[in-house]
């Protein structure tokens, strides 16, 4: 690119320097005449001096004026003169001066000759470098795109994740596998094909193969399973060959493909039927995973968060041998990778990551090392020197609500319900024991929501129960309790309230079998269409009595609930305005300064 930008530029300056020369130096030159009219003018003895440059002569009159002209080579000046006819006497009067020669003179000569013709090839040679690289660049598009990093050179290792002690305990086995072959091969076990990391975004599955090929000290080569597909057929197929021609050249090596579900969907599913281009490229990749060809030490690590749409030929033994989970991390992981993210920052000596790491509860590593990273840039925009608990408690309230709009100006009545909305859903959470305990309180605007409620459970929970979500809807509709209680009338601030409620308890009626009336049943069936995203909708598979009878369990659970906020609300309704009072002088309650009101 470089080159080619420096080439236009000397032709542009060439061109330039040629039109000067020709347009605006030239301007000033003497007339050229015949040499017949400078015989007719020394005969007239209206010449002064003549002076020759080779063939050329340049011709001084004695009024002052010039006039250019040629003679014929090998004649002198006053030769060719004589021949016209001028006298002796004449010629006497005529002053001849030669023009010196200069060294590089027949240089130039021979480069104004040459010139042309260098630029001339110069421009075909360009054109054809141009052509060259075009077809150069359409022949290699069968070319794998995968970088390669040699295995002494990674920077990542296994201390530079946490949280997945199990998926690294199964991962370094595959280390070992290429460190020490023999030690497993003299027992009769073969190194596994292929590693499928599963787990929801953000968990570090890019991050620990990083982390596999840090450890492993071999070559690794990375890639994404878009990478493989182009507009070209055959193209996804021929880019699989490649790729694995150079891990076969520079085994034992490690391949880690990103996104597989790119190109490892169901096949037969397509609109484009048995023969479309992903198609072919996920054959290439099963063929080359585990055809004929299988005496290879290549190990194919992939990463995907929806191996519910891989292709089941994929999955088998032989191909991906294991599926290694890297789910949410608990609190003890979630401390765990706090302490990485931390590294290299000032913390002040009141940051405690153990409380962090209750406070954040559902948050994955990428979840986490944003809330680190804003906690520091919103230490550094108070211009301090460390960064401080609060600032980690402003962010996770950034991270779970949206930043801050205290520029918003919200009229007087809208705030005293906004304050009583919000203090009807802690007060709500307060009083029911299986809700989460309240973290904060504000009517802060933050996002979209004009007020929020930041509640927290004392241990990780991965189970639900009836109790808890029933509980879960009385707090979720509280605040709209609230509003009709104290105003009598329900505004729009609500709706979203109203839409987790009905979701929860449509959720405990036909997926967790939490209605008495209907049964231990699932209803509904999701369309699973796989070339149009999986799921597009939902097959009913009851009748339309049942679907009344769905309906009104949703109806019930959710009127239940109102009813139990409706009344803790109306019975500890002094408690209700005293918290609203506080948050309209205050805007924001902890914690502490919450449960100093129940004290």
């Amino acid at each position: 690119m470089r080159w080619s930008r420096a080439l236009y530029a000397v032709l542009i300056l060439v061109v330039l320097v040629f039109l000067y020369g020709a347009f605006v130096l030239r301007t000033d030159s003497p007339e050229i005449v015949e040499i017949s009219r400078v015989a007719e003018l020394a005969n007239q003895n209206k010449i002064e001096a003549i002076r020759i440059d080779q063939n050329d002569l340049t011709v001084t009159l004695k009024d002052g004026g010039e006039l250019a002209s040629t003679k014929e080579p090998g004649i002198g000046i006053i030769e060719t003169l004589g021949i016209l006819g001028v006298s002796e006497e004449q010629l006497l009067n005529i002053k001849v001066t030669v023009a010196p020669r200069s060294a590089w003179d027949g240089w130039l000569t021979i480069l104004g000759t040459l010139l042309p013709l260098i630029l001339i090839g110069g421009f075909f040679f360009f054109i054809l470098r141009q052509a060259q690289g075009a077809g150069n660049q359409a022949l290699s598009f069968g070319k794998s795109r995968a970088r390669m990093f040699a295995g002494d050179k990674s920077t990542v290792t296994f201390e530079d994740v946490a949280g997945v002690e199990e998926a690294k305990q199964e991962l370094s086995e595959i280390v070992e596998f290429l460190r020490e072959p023999e030690k497993f091969i003299s027992l009769g076990a073969r190194i596994p094909k292929g590693v499928l990391m599963v787990g929801p975004p953000g968990c570090g599955k890019t991050l620990t193969a990083k982390a596999i090929a840090g450890e492993a000290g071999v070559p690794f080569f990375s890639i994404s399973g878009s990478e493989f597909v182009e507009m070209f057929v055959g193209v996804g197929a021929s880019r699989v060959r490649d790729l694995f021609d150079q891990a076969k050249r520079n085994s034992p090596c490690i391949i880690f493909v990103d996104e597989i579900d790119a190109v490892g969907r169901h096949r037969g599913a397509g609109l484009g039927g048995s023969h479309d281009e992903r198609e072919q490229t996920l054959n290439q990749i099963l063929v080359e995973m585990d055809g004929f060809d299988t005496d290879t030490n290549v190990i194919v690590v992939a990463a995907t968060n929806r191996p519910d749409i891989l292709d089941p030929a994929l999955l088998r033994p032989g191909r991906f041998d294991r599926r290694v989970v890297l789910d949410r991390p608990d609190r003890k992981g979630r401390e765990q990778i706090l302490e990485i993210h931390v590294k290299g920052k000032p913390m002040a000596g009141d940051v405690n990551l153990s409380v962090i790491a209750n406070q954040t509860p559902g948050f994955v590593g990428a979840d986490l090392e944003n809330m680190v990273n804003e906690a520091a840039i919103l230490a550094a925009r108070r211009n301090q020197k460390q960064v401080f608990m609060e600032d980690f408690q402003a962010a996770i309230e950034k991270v779970i609500a949206g930043p801050e709009r205290k520029s918003r100006v919200i009229p007087e009545k809208e705030r005293k319900i906004i304050a009583h909305h919000e203090a009807g859903h802690a007060l709500v959470r307060r009083l029911i024991p299986e809700c989460n305990q309240v973290h904060k309180v504000s009517i802060i605007a933050r996002g979209m929501a004009g007020g929020y409620v930041i509640s927290f459970p004392t241990e990780d929970r991965y189970l639900e129960n009836q109790g808890r979500f029933e509980a879960e809807l009385a707090a979720i509709l509280g605040g709209r309790a609230a509003e009709e209680i104290i105003f009598e009338e329900v505004t729009t601030g609500a709706s979203d309230d109203l839409n987790k409620a009905t979701k929860l308890a449509r959720a405990m009626v036909t997926q967790y079998g939490m209605s008495e009336k209907l049964g231990p049943l699932i209803f509904g069936e999701k369309d699973e269409l796989v070339f149009l995203g999986k799921e597009i909708g939902e097959q009913r598979n009851y009748s339309e009595e049942i679907a009344r009878q769905i309906d009104r369990e949703v109806r019930r659970i959710v009127e239940s609930a109102y009813t139990k906020a409706v009344t803790l609300i109306q019975e500890n309704k002094a408690k209700l305005e005293e918290i609203a009072e506080r948050l309209l002088q205050e805007e924001t309650l902890d914690a502490q300064s919450f449960e100093a009101l129940f004290a």
